[in-house]
C-alpha cells in the first residue's frame, strides 16, 4: 500500500505544474502592443506613417491546456498612456499626433479612457509539450463601442511564464472613428490599422 501510495506522488510530481487550470497575471513591464497606422490617397507620399505603442497593459489569462474551451483572457489597456514612437516621425511632430491621437476626434481618451479585449471562446491545436497554436474570439471595446474579433495566438510556456504573440487588424470606422485626414483630404490615414502584440504573463497560482 504504502509502494503504491510512493508511486502515485512521485507520478503526480512528474506532471508539468501548468497541465491543469491555471491563472496568469499580465506583466505589463513585459509586454506590449503596437499599432501601424498607416496612409493613402494621393498625396499618401508627403504624409507620414506612424508607429502606436500601448505600454500600460493589465489583465488575466485563466489558462486550462486540459480543456483549450475552458480558458478565458481579459485585457485592459489604458489609452492615456498611449504614445507615438519618435522613429520616423519628422523632428517635433511626435507629440502632435500624440495630442490628436488622444484628442476627441480619434480615441477621445477623456471619454474613453480603457480599451478592453474579453474572451468568449478559445479553442486551438498543442504544438509540442510547451507550445500552443490558439484562435480566441472575442469582445474588443474600443472608443465605447463592443465589436467581436478573432484573435490568432502563438503561445509558448516556460515555468510559471506564459507568453503569447499574435497580429490582428482592426478597422477604426467600425468602432466609431473618422481616419484624420490632411492636405485638404489629398492624405488620409488608413482605416484598416495592424496591432501586433506580445503578452507575458507570471503565473499567480
Amino acid at each position: 500500500m504504502i509502494a503504491r501510495l510512493a508511486l502515485a506522488l512521485t507520478f503526480l510530481s512528474l506532471q508539468p505544474a501548468w497541465a491543469a487550470s491555471r491563472i496568469y497575471s499580465i506583466d505589463s513591464k513585459a509586454s506590449s502592443v503596437q499599432a501601424h497606422v498607416g496612409k493613402t490617397g494621393i498625396g499618401s507620399f508627403a504624409g507620414h506613417e506612424h508607429q502606436i505603442l500601448a505600454p500600460a497593459l493589465q489583465g488575466d489569462v485563466n489558462a486550462d491546456f486540459d480543456d483549450l474551451p475552458k480558458s478565458t483572457v481579459e485585457l485592459l489597456v489604458n489609452a492615456r498612456a498611449m504614445t507615438v514612437s519618435e522613429e520616423g516621425e519628422p523632428k517635433g511632430d511626435a507629440p502632435k499626433v500624440q495630442q490628436a491621437m488622444r484628442g476627441p476626434n480619434v480615441l477621445n481618451v477623456a471619454r474613453f479612457p480603457l480599451i478592453r479585449f474579453r474572451s468568449r471562446e478559445v479553442s486551438g491545436k498543442k504544438l509540442s509539450d510547451t507550445s500552443y497554436e490558439l484562435r480566441v474570439q472575442g469582445d474588443l471595446s474600443l472608443h465605447g463601442m463592443v465589436k467581436p474579433i478573432v484573435v490568432p495566438l502563438k503561445v509558448d510556456l516556460q515555468g510559471d511564464t506564459l507568453t503569447a504573440d499574435g497580429k490582428v487588424t482592426v478597422k477604426q470606422s467600425e468602432f466609431g472613428i473618422k481616419p484624420t485626414t490632411a492636405a485638404g483630404g489629398l492624405v488620409q490615414v488608413e482605416d484598416e490599422v495592424p496591432l501586433t502584440f506580445r503578452i507575458v504573463a507570471r503565473a499567480s497560482r
